[in-house]
């Protein structure tokens, strides 16, 4: 039992401390979505994705430090390692997302393949920068 007390104070710590990042990137993608901010500026999609591989890798870094409470201590470099390629992972996964919403609903999200890969580049550098400010922040 008081493992799952753990767990659960874990996750709402991490919740409650960043999940409002990744959440600010989906709204604002849902609200582009809405108002055909991404055709009308296409300029927009860029900084977008800078900033949810910012968001992605804060969100995992501050679930990776708080769950030092319930597995133990994690090293640094594998705190940061965990967080960036978590990151790249899910920034992976949403492109995905982004085909697949092609795929079957037509919805014209994928312009090409070099907006796919400009999107994953834009956000393993947004998720890299992020990691590069903590690792600063932390050794300051």
């Amino acid at each position: 039992m008081k493992d799952r007390e753990q767990i659960k104070n874990w996750i709402f710590a991490t919740l409650r401390e960043s999940a409002w990042a990744p959440l600010c990137i989906v709204g604002f993608y849902v609200f582009g979505l809405a108002l055909d901010l991404f055709d009308k500026r296409p300029w927009i999609d860029m900084p977008s994705h800078l900033a949810g591989g910012v968001a992605l890798a804060y969100f995992y870094r501050s679930a990776i430090k708080n769950s030092q409470r319930v597995v133990g201590n994690i090293p640094h470099p594998i705190q940061i390692l965990f967080a960036f390629t978590s990151a790249g992972t899910t920034i992976i996964l949403w492109e995905f997302y982004e085909e697949l919403l092609d795929f079957f609903f037509d919805a014209l999200v994928v312009r090409s393949l070099e907006d796919t890969i400009r999107d994953m580049f834009l956000g393993l550098m947004g998720a890299l920068i992020m990691t590069l400010f903590y690792r600063k922040r932390e050794t300051v």
